[in-house]
């Protein structure tokens, strides 16, 4: 799902969506407003993937700890992918972090 929900996106939506002349400008131009959007969309695919890591750990009775890795991962993943989609200034990312350090830490 998570794959599909990327390439369909970026091919069908968007691509024509950062065709508009019309996108907010943020910092000074739009590429932020286009790395922001283009982040957004895949942090749903990294969600998906996040959510069958943890639907294939339930199917096998997976302990608390493997169901709290899967998450600080997801979580992790999430940040990483955000400061450098942002280049470090969407400040979503040390509360993913944080999440991810919360759901390690709870979950140990």
């Amino acid at each position: 799902m998570g794959t599909v929900h990327s390439y369909l996106g970026e091919r069908y939506i968007l691509i024509r969506l950062f065709r508009r002349p019309d996108l907010p400008q943020l910092f000074g131009s739009d590429a932020f407003t286009r790395r922001t959007l283009r982040f957004a969309w895949h942090l749903t695919t990294l969600a998906w993937w996040g959510l069958g890591v943890l639907l294939l750990l339930l199917a096998q009775d997976a302990s608390t700890a493997a169901l709290g890795a899967a998450i600080a991962g997801t979580f992790a993943a999430t940040a990483l992918l955000t400061f450098l989609g942002s280049r470090g200034r969407h400040l979503a990312w040390p509360v993913f972090l944080g999440i991810a350090a919360a759901a390690w830490y709870a979950t140990r």
